[in-house]
C-alpha cells in the first residue's frame, strides 16, 4: 500500500503548486489520500458532517461502514483525571472498540479506579463485544457504559450472544436518546471557528428510531 502511495505522480517537483487554486486542491487531496487505508483516526472533535451522517439512528444503515467512538474516561487515584476524545475506523481493519483498548487504555492499573463511557455510532460486532466483556472480567476496577446510536447486525445470534455477555460482565448498554446525541454534539463535534456553538438540531425520526432500537435491545438482553 505504501509503495502505491509514493508512486503518485506529481507535476510539482519543488513542492510549489503551479497555481494557488491547484495548491488548495492538492491539500484537500493529500488530506484524503495520504492517510493509509483503515487507519485509526483519533481526534479531539469530529467534523459535524460525519456526526450527522454516522451517528444518525436510522433503521437501515447503508453506507455507514465506519464506527465512530467518543469516550469519556475518568481515572480516580490520588487525583481524578478525565480524558476525552474520539476514534473512528473503517470496518476492514481494527475496529475502533479494539483500538481503544490497544491505544487509549492498554491496561488498567490495579490501584486506580476507572469509569468509562462510550458514545458509539453503532453497537459493537461480536468480536468487539467479547473483548469488552473479557476486559471487564479481567479488571474489576473498571466500570463501563456503552451508549449506541444504532444496533449493528442485531438479528445475528452470535451478535446477540456477545451483547448478552457484555451485560453479564457488568457493562451498561443502552441506546442513545435524543439528549445523548445532543451531549455528543456539544462535547465531541467541531463547531465552526468564530461562530457561536450551533444548537443541536434533532432529525425528524430521532425519537421513533430510539424507541425502535430500545425495544430491540430490551428483547435481546
Amino acid at each position: 500500500k505504501m509503495a502505491e502511495k509514493q508512486e503518485e505522480p506529481s507535476n510539482t517537483q519543488n513542492g510549489e503548486p503551479d497555481t494557488a487554486e491547484e495548491g488548495e486542491e492538492k491539500k484537500k487531496k493529500v488530506k484524503r489520500e495520504d492517510l493509509p487505508p483503515f487507519e485509526i483516526v483519533t481526534g479531539e472533535r469530529l467534523p459535524a458532517i460525519f456526526f450527522k451522517f454516522q451517528f444518525r439512528n436510522v433503521e437501515y444503515s447503508s453506507g455507514r461502514n465506519k464506527t465512530f467512538l467518543c469516550y469519556v474516561l475518568e481515572t480516580q487515584g490520588k487525583e481524578s483525571v478525565t480524558s476525552r476524545g474520539y476514534l473512528e475506523d473503517e470496518h476492514a481493519a481494527a475496529h475502533a472498540e479494539m483500538a481503544f483498548f490497544s491505544s487509549i487504555l492498554p491496561r488498567c492499573e490495579p490501584n486506580l479506579r476507572y469509569s468509562l463511557t462510550w458514545y458509539v455510532s453503532s453497537s459493537p460486532c461480536g468480536a468487539c463485544a467479547e473483548r469488552i466483556a473479557e476486559t471487564l472480567r479481567r479488571n474489576s476496577n473498571l466500570r463501563m457504559a456503552v451508549l449506541v446510536g444504532r444496533l449493528f447486525m442485531w438479528e445475528q445470534p452470535e451478535v446477540q450472544a456477545a451483547l448478552k455477555k457484555m451485560k453479564a460482565a457488568g457493562c451498561k448498554l443502552r441506546i442513545m436518546k435524543p439528549q445523548d446525541f445532543e451531549y455528543v454534539w456539544q462535547n465531541f463535534v467541531e463547531q465552526e471557528e468564530g461562530e457561536e456553538a450551533k444548537a443541536f438540531v434533532p432529525w425528524e425520526d430521532i425519537q421513533e428510531n430510539f424507541n425502535y432500537y430500545e425495544e430491540k435491545l430490551a428483547e435481546i438482553l
